[in-house]
C-alpha cells in the first residue's frame, strides 16, 4: 500500500492506494469503505483485467497505457512503474482520497483485511521470473536522456550560442525533491485461546457411622415392665458421607488486542538536478565572463 498526506484549508488529509489481484476483491474493499462511511466520491478505482482480458502480460502500448493512466496519482515514479505492472497483470488499484485521521485507521483495516497485494512481495516475485523493474524500464532511460542532453546544452559553449536566433531559449530545469509514503507490513500479533486439561486434587474430611452391638451379662429378678418373653426388634442404620464432586467456570483474566499509533519523523536524503549555464562574454578585447546561474 502506498499513502500520502497533504494539507489545505481544513487541515491535514490522508490519501491511500492499495492494489488487489482481481476486480472482486477490489469492489468488496470498496464496498465497505462506503459502507464505512467514507464517500464514494474519495474512491477511485484502476481496472488492469478489463484492458488485458485476464492475461499476464501486455504489449508496450499497454504498459505505457497503464503508466499514463497514473498521472495524476500522487506516486514516486517508482511505485507508480510497480502499479502498472500489477494492472498489466491483471490487477486492480484502489486509491481513496482526502481521508480524516479516523478515517484513513479504517481504510488501512478494511483494505487489509481485504487481501490488499503486499507490493514489496510482489515486486520480488516479479524481479524472479525476469522482471527488470523501473531501473530497467523505459520511462528511467527516458529520464537519464533527457538530463544528458540539457548537460550536453548547458556546456555546448560559445559555438552554439552563435547558431541561435534570438528567439530561441534554453530551458533552466532542475528536480525537485517529492517525498511520499508507503505502508509495510512489520509483523502481526495473533492471540489463539485452546482447553488445557490439567489434574488437581482436594482433600476433603469424610464422616462414617457405624452400628456395633453391646451385649452386657445382668443378674435381676424381672420385672412386668420388662415385658417378659415377648418379640422385639432393634434396628439402628449406619451413614458414611460421599465426596460429591462440581466445577463451576469462572473467568480470572481477559485478554484482547488493542492498536497504538506512534509517529517519527525521518529525514530522507537524495539528490535532485538542476541545469547550470555557463555564460562567455568577449567583447572589444575584455576578458571573458564567467558566469554560472541557477
Amino acid at each position: 500500500m502506498t499513502y500520502e498526506d497533504s494539507y489545505g484549508a481544513a487541515g491535514s488529509t490522508t490519501s491511500v492506494s492499495a492494489l488487489f489481484d482481481s476486480q472482486a476483491d477490489a469492489e468488496r474493499a470498496v464496498d465497505r469503505l462506503v459502507a464505512a462511511g467514507v464517500p464514494r466520491a474519495q474512491i477511485r478505482t484502476v481496472d488492469g483485467a478489463s484492458s488485458t482480458g485476464g492475461t499476464t502480460t501486455a504489449s508496450s502500448g499497454e504498459d505505457r497505457g497503464f503508466w499514463d493512466s497514473l498521472a495524476d496519482f500522487f506516486f514516486p515514479e517508482e511505485d507508480r512503474y510497480s502499479y502498472a505492472e500489477g494492472l498489466s497483470r491483471g490487477g486492480c488499484l484502489v486509491a481513496v482520497s482526502e481521508l480524516s485521521a479516523s478515517e484513513y485507521e479504517t481504510a488501512l483495516d478494511i483494505l487489509d483485511d481485504e487481501g490488499t497485494v503486499n507490493l514489496d512481495e510482489r515486486e520480488q516475485n516479479w524481479r524472479s521470473e525476469g522482471w527488470g523493474g523501473y531501473e530497467t524500464s523505459s520511462y528511467a532511460g527516458s529520464a537519464a536522456a533527457t538530463g544528458t542532453a540539457a548537460a550536453g546544452a548547458a556546456t555546448s559553449g560559445y559555438t552554439e550560442r552563435a547558431a541561435t536566433t534570438e528567439d530561441e531559449s534554453i530551458p533552466i530545469v532542475e528536480e525537485r525533491l517529492r517525498v511520499g509514503k508507503r505502508d509495510a507490513s512489520h509483523g502481526r500479533v495473533r492471540v489463539r485461546a485452546y482447553t488445557v486439561e490439567q489434574p488437581v486434587s482436594e482433600t476433603v474430611e469424610l464422616r462414617e457411622d457405624h452400628v456395633e452391638l453391646e451385649r452386657r451379662p445382668v443378674d435381676r429378678a424381672a420385672t412386668g415392665t420388662e415385658a417378659a418373653f415377648q418379640d422385639r426388634t432393634l434396628e439402628a442404620e449406619e451413614y458414611r458421607e460421599e465426596a460429591v464432586v462440581s466445577k463451576e467456570a469462572r473467568v480470572v483474566e481477559e485478554v484482547s488486542l488493542r492498536k497504538t499509533t506512534d509517529t517519527h519523523s525521518e529525514t530522507v536524503s537524495d539528490t535532485v538536478r538542476h541545469t547550470e549555464v555557463e555564460v562567455d562574454v568577449d567583447r572589444d578585447g575584455r576578458d571573458d565572463l564567467d558566469h554560472t546561474g541557477r
